[in-house]
């Protein structure tokens, strides 16, 4: 099984980019494929990984050796280690005008990467994000799963190519890179504090974030929790949720939903060690949510488009739990763990479309594995997720 490797659904729009720019920037968490795709994808080019202590040295003290050493067409792995090159492509790629697909950079922090790409590669690159395998990747390569299964697994594609044990390939992925990566990029010494506040974070996937609440039992400023929750998001750790608001300005200022971009992370933080726990687990339907909204993530980003994703919360307390822009139309999304369909599922729709004309037939994303129509709602097994981002699925195939 080790040498297993299953196909990305972004390997088309990555050709595309690199056709189109002469250099592609692709940015995601640790160890969701990011090396692997661009080997696969780009076998001809020469490789760099600035991890490799005698690479970085080179790159940081001779950058004018390291690339007479390594000319593109080149893929340079965890660009944010020394991004000083990147002033060094721009020079290179304006030297060439004509010439298209000549650098492929990684990285895994977004902020230090977009910060420096803006100001030396402005128009120079593609900007895509790759996010741990999806359900329908795993499909594709005959890997199929049930609920609980996809829950306590995860998605990280080591567990599929080497055949490990979730539980262990979590901790060890905790302990190595996310500790790891947050001491670097923030001088935090309470760690004992940083882990409680992960840990309780996990406790609220799928609810409003309350900061206040979290600085309260944490015993930590939210000034800090917030500076905290940036980091992690910017290592694509968590995902705000921002809420609906036809007043733009409004999705920015309240509240938003929290999730955790790798569904398998959820289960260490909670104590989960065994996929037994999970059906009677009692942040299941939470956990569930997360497991759909990180897929309707996945397949925006696998389709080069942004997640316009967002909730609804009304003054009244009508909710609903994703709701999907598309050319100035909603998409209302009732996210339900059961494995059985419920007609009880689609009654707020109808409320839901007296807010506001755009809003389009209600959708049931739930726990089973049929999908099919009811009175007025679409009702989808939770594998298919991606088909409600123009995605095809292998039922559609």
């Amino acid at each position: 099984m080790a040498s297993l490797y299953i196909e990305r659904k972004m390997s088309a729009i990555l050709a595309r980019s690199a056709r189109e720019y002469p250099v592609v920037t692709l940015t995601g968490p640790r160890q969701s494929g990011k090396t692997t795709l661009v080997r696969h994808q780009f076998s001809g080019f020469d490789y760099v990984n600035l991890e490799l202590p005698e690479d970085r040295l080179l790159a940081q003290s001779d950058p004018r050796s390291f690339f007479k050493m390594h000319p593109p067409p080149l893929i340079i792995d965890e660009i944010q280690r020394v991004p000083e090159l990147l002033s060094y492509i721009q020079v290179d790629v304006d030297e060439h005008p004509d010439e298209r697909g000549r650098y492929i950079i990684t990285g895994s922090h977004q902020l230090h990467i977009r910060a420096k790409v803006s100001q030396s590669l402005a128009g120079r690159t593609a900007l895509l994000e790759l996010l741990p395998l999806s359900i329908e990747e795993l499909s594709n390569a005959g890997i199929a799963m049930d609920r609980d299964e996809y829950l306590y697994t995860g998605f990280l594609p080591r567990i599929y190519q080497g055949g490990l044990d979730p539980g262990m390939f979590y901790r060890n992925y905790y302990q190595t890179y996310v500790e790891r990566d947050v001491r670097q990029i923030a001088s935090i010494r309470n760690l004992l504090a940083f882990e409680t506040f992960l840990k309780l974070l996990a406790g609220r996937v799928g609810q409003i974030l309350n900061l206040s609440d979290l600085a309260n039992s944490t015993g930590i400023s939210s000034t800090t929790l917030s500076e905290w929750l940036s980091i992690l998001e910017a290592s694509f750790i968590v995902y705000r949720l921002k809420p609906y608001f036809r007043n733009f300005g409004k999705r920015l200022i309240k509240a938003p939903k929290l999730y955790f971009l790798e569904p398998g992370l959820v289960n260490y933080l909670l104590g989960i060690r065994d996929v037994q726990q999970i059906p009677t687990h009692p942040l299941l339907g939470g956990m569930f949510e997360n497991l759909v909204v990180s897929e309707a993530i996945k397949a925006c980003l696998n389709a080069g488009m942004d997640p316009d994703l967002y909730f609804l919360l009304d003054s009244k307390g009508l909710e609903c739990d994703l709701l999907v822009e598309r050319e100035n139309r909603l998409m209302p999304i009732e996210i339900k763990a059961s494995r059985t369909f419920s007609a009880d599922f689609c009654k707020k729709f109808s409320a839901i479309r007296k807010l506001d004309p755009a809003f389009e037939t209600g959708v049931i994303v739930y726990g089973g594995d049929r999908s099919f129509e009811y009175a007025a709602c679409k009702v989808i097994g939770f594998a298919d997720t991606a088909q409600l981002f123009g995605e095809k699925t292998p039922a559609d195939q």
